[in-house]
């Protein structure tokens, strides 16, 4: 199974978020993170809210803007998982529930 999480933020930081990283950081600090842990079974994709792409980008950074949520916002499988400053516990905990395994470790052993 392969899973997106999307990041959504803007260049400029919200500001309630100003000593914290910006989304495009965060997303790729949740790549390298991520993509250590569970391969290639998880991509992680900044989504620009005054610039999406699509419609359900389009429709969800509408909701970025109009409910004032502090992004970057972190969404996986249609879930808010992380807002602000998202927490890579809780967004492992999301991709456990979807059934997303990390990659084994250590050396083959015969």
């Amino acid at each position: 199974m392969k899973v997106e999480v999307l990041v959504y933020g803007a260049e400029e930081l919200c500001a309630s978020c100003v000593n914290l990283p910006s989304s495009a950081e965060t997303a790729s600090w949740l790549s390298a993170a991520l993509g250590r842990k569970y391969g290639n079974r998880v991509s992680v994709r900044h989504v620009d809210i005054h610039h999406p792409t699509g419609e359900k980008e389009k429709a969800f950074s509408r909701r970025v803007v109009e409910e004032d949520l502090w992004y970057p916002v972190v969404v996986i499988d249609g879930e808010i998982v992380g807002e602000g400053n998202p927490r890579l516990k809780e967004i492992q905990h999301k991709l456990k529930e979807l059934g997303v395994a990390p990659m084994e470790t250590g050396m083959n052993k015969e």
